[in-house]
């Protein structure tokens, strides 16, 4: 199985993008899938990342 591995500031990227209205992109999937299997994300940014999957389970958040 390939690496991947986690952008600097990618997460922040993708909730400000979101925050705009902007639907989830293939390209912040695959961000927010990095940041799943990232062992040494940050608590805030796990949290976050939480959130923004509950949101798109709620339909608050459209995808792409």
């Amino acid at each position: 199985m390939p690496q991947v591995k986690l952008l600097p500031g990618a997460i922040n990227e993708i909730m400000v993008s979101v925050a705009d209205k902007c639907p989830l992109t293939q390209s912040d999937r695959y961000g927010l899938m990095a940041a799943i299997l990232d062992d040494s994300l940050s608590e805030e940014d796990r949290r976050s990342v939480d959130r923004l999957l509950r949101s798109v389970v709620r339909g608050r958040v459209k995808v792409a």
